[in-house]
């Protein structure tokens, strides 16, 4: 049974994720007036002629939204913004799905008992981004250096979802890698993954010898005193979530380039992107579907 679903913004991952989920569904489309209703087949409408009582999903950017409800929509002309009060509009139980999840999001989903997804903080979306984040964090590498990934001394701060791929892409590529890790499990894989594991306390004693430094964890930790031991040409690449792991500031004063990437998946491979959030989304919606007929 077709669920309906209303996407609310949103970038070019979504054009993909609403071809994908279109035959399955009923959806309707808010905030994209700035395309043609030919090119997605679907209504679209503006926010106050939504039917929300019919919703069984919302679906939010994967941005999520700011801090006073502002919707990111790179379709439309119009600003939308979401009051707490919408929220309630809604029939309780209605899924909210977004990337990432703020305060007012949270607790204005959890006021009206509103069940909120948020799709970034899944290891399986993670794990399938991760691909586009590390072809986009090469991309930055070569657009940022004057020397090639072969042979060039890559350190990988954190080891998670993120760091495992960057990782491997970069000694697929002949990089000599080094990364970073708390986790005694970590370092052993690690080692065994044939680069070099290190501490964090490690960190800044072997930054003298990195050529391309990239970070994964969303904590400060490439701080002044790793920065100042890097040589001059080196390059930071912070793969980390707004505002990333790098103190920029002092990276500037020591005229140390340093780059944060921002939706690495929706720039390089919005399609990829797009895809994996449509089907991790028509996963949810389906169990939601089968909960649903045992009650």
């Amino acid at each position: 049974m077709s669920q309906s679903i209303a996407v609310i913004g949103g970038d070019a991952r979504y054009l993909e994720l609403i071809r994908q989920m279109q035959l399955e569904n009923n959806m309707v489309l808010v905030g994209y007036d700035q395309l043609e209703q030919s090119y997605t087949g679907l209504e679209q409408i503006e926010l106050n002629q939504l039917n929300v009582k019919d919703m069984d999903a919302v679906i939010l950017p994967v941005r999520g939204i700011g801090n006073a409800g502002e919707i990111d929509a790179v379709f439309s002309s119009q600003k939308i913004h979401l009051e707490k009060a919408w929220f309630q509009s809604l029939n309780k139980g209605t899924k909210i799905f977004t990337g990432i999840a703020n305060d007012y999001l949270k607790t204005a989903c959890e006021a009206a008992e509103l069940e909120l997804v948020t799709l970034m903080d899944r290891d399986d979306v993670a794990i399938y981004n991760s691909i586009p984040t590390a072809e986009g964090t090469v991309m930055m590498a070569i657009e940022n250096t004057d020397f090639t990934i072969h042979q060039s001394k890559v350190t990988v701060v954190g080891f998670g979802r993120v760091g495992v791929t960057v990782a491997r892409v970069f000694q697929a590529l002949g990089a000599q890698v080094r990364v970073c890790s708390r986790s005694d499990a970590d370092l052993a894989r690690i080692t065994e993954s044939g680069a070099r594991a290190i501490t964090y306390t490690a960190l800044a004693q072997t930054a003298s010898d990195t050529d391309i430094l990239i970070n994964t964890v969303p904590a400060q930790v490439v701080d002044a005193s790793v920065i100042r031991e890097l040589p001059s040409h080196a390059v930071i690449l912070d793969l980390a979530s707004k505002p990333g792991g790098t103190d920029f500031e002092y990276a500037e004063k020591r005229g140390i380039k340093a780059k944060l990437a921002k939706s690495l998946p929706g720039i390089v491979a919005p399609k990829t992107s797009g895809k994996i959030l449509a089907e991790v989304i028509k996963q949810a919606l389906k169990l939601q579907q089968k909960g649903a007929e045992v009650k």
